[in-house]
């Protein structure tokens, strides 16, 4: 731990987000977290129409609570926390949220969730809220690096860490000092689960994970600021929150690296494909192959993808029966994308889950593990193609990146049409450009209540 007492673990990473309450703001910066805050609404507003969204917001419509937060699933004004939790949940459901790849972890949903609910309810300034945004990022992203890649072998990182990255955003809306970010964090760290089961298995609590961490976060934050505390070595103690969810107590070198000389908020990674991001090599390489080599889906005799064993363990599920678990299935989301032209919305309504020119290609998909690309996971994301045609031709290819990741990184007209196609699920065409013009123009808070259908 490069000779930190194991409190200075904690005061360091408080440090890392409390440096943006006055930090200058380039315009590359600023520019980031109009970006995230773009995404976070691509991804949350189709979410909004779905469960358990809408469940959330009928459960709670009745202890919501008084506040200025709005509540994305039904344009209602309400208390933060809430607030938080739903449109946090909302902005899980469909697995277009963004990514720190070196982390595993998806920063936007549960910090973003937070951050807005809180900076609307108490009136907060445009840059406030981005600096709360980019400090949360901060915080959360570089404390995922501590933990992984073995925390994810039972820990969902974007219900725990984003439970840490959400406080350290909460509190510094909140105008707490470092001493008191660190207390919000280390009670949050008490707050935050979600296991892999829920993440992998049956069931809406995958998407919920997030909205938990957006209101344990802010639950945690609330307390600081008002003086509770909490252990001073929560993260890096032998039994604090590392110890107890990895292997060790924590790679905090890798967590400390660089603080005042770079940011996590610059170098995330934006989904273009709406499945699991452990899918995207396969995605990015066969399309790859077809545009080099020309073959049709029907041509197609096999498919063999080795990648790394986040790839085998989630994603290898040759028959998927719902849309979540066809999110998750490789051979389900290399189908669909060569069938329907991309892995987007549309290709988990009902009718493309049951398309025979999609089930009858699937089979024919196969995939391992590769020990190489395992060894270099979380940090690289690859994977290898072998393509078996049916005129007798064997196709190989490796693919090295992903489009979106920072080494390959969407451009801004494609971050833009990415919006304009997800929010146009439950937004006019103009107001998904009133919207997209304040997000990315505007020297106010984003508001949109007026623009939600109740």
């Amino acid at each position: 731990m490069s000779g930190l007492q194991a409190d200075g673990v904690l005061a360091e990473l408080a440090g890392s987000a409390g440096q943006w309450r006055t930090r200058a703001l380039t315009p590359d910066l600023s520019q980031a977290a109009r970006n995230a805050v773009l995404d976070w609404f691509a991804t949350t507003l189709p979410g909004c129409v779905l469960p358990p969204a809408t469940i959330l917001a009928t459960a709670l419509s009745s202890e919501a609570g008084p506040g200025g937060a709005i509540c994305y699933v039904d344009g209602r004004r309400m208390a933060p926390r809430t607030a938080a939790l739903i449109n946090a949940t909302a902005s899980h459901i469909v697995e277009f949220d963004d990514i720190f790849r070196d982390g595993g972890y998806h920063p936007g949903s549960p910090t973003i969730s937070a951050a807005l609910a809180l900076a609307q309810h108490r009136g907060a300034s445009l840059e406030e809220f981005h600096r709360a945004v980019i400090g949360g990022y901060e915080l959360g992203c570089r404390l995922s690096l501590a933990v992984q890649p073995s925390h994810y072998r039972f820990w969902h990182t974007t219900a725990t860490i984003g439970t840490m990255g959400a406080a350290a955003a909460s509190a510094l809306l909140l105008g707490c000092d470092d001493e008191a970010i660190a207390a919000a964090v280390a009670l949050a760290s008490s707050f935050a689960g979600g296991h892999q089961q829920n993440l992998q298995g049956e069931g809406m609590a995958k998407a919920i994970h997030p909205g938990h961490g957006a209101e344990a976060g802010m639950l945690a934050a609330y307390a600081a600021a008002s003086g509770a505390t909490a252990s001073p070595d929560a993260l890096s103690g032998k039994a604090g929150y590392a110890a107890a969810t990895s292997d060790g107590t924590g790679n905090w070198d890798a967590a400390l690296e660089g603080i005042g000389t770079w940011t996590p908020i610059t170098g995330v990674t934006v989904k273009n494909h709406g499945c699991c991001g452990h899918i995207f090599p396969a995605l990015d390489g066969l399309r790859v192959m077809r545009a080099e080599h020309g073959f049709d889906p029907d041509q197609i005799a096999a498919i063999h993808v080795q990648g790394y064993g986040a790839t085998k363990s989630m994603c290898d599920n040759p028959d998927p029966g719902s849309a979540q678990q066809a999110r998750f299935s490789l051979q389900y989301c290399l189908a669909a994308d060569m069938i329907l032209g991309g892995v987007r919305l549309a290709a988990f309504a009902p009718e493309a889950l049951v398309d025979s020119r999609l089930r009858r290609i699937m089979p024919r998909i196969t995939l391992s593990e590769d020990a190489e690309l395992a060894a270099a996971y979380p940090r690289r994301r690859m994977a290898r193609l072998r393509v078996e045609l049916t005129d007798g031709r064997v196709l190989n290819h490796f693919q090295q990146t992903r489009k979106g990741d920072p080494e390959n990184p969407l451009s801004p007209a494609e971050r833009v049409a990415k919006f304009d196609e997800l929010a146009a699920e439950v937004l006019s065409d103009a107001d998904t450009r009133t919207l997209r013009d304040a997000v990315l123009r505007g020297d106010r808070l984003p508001d949109a209540a007026p623009l939600i259908r109740a």
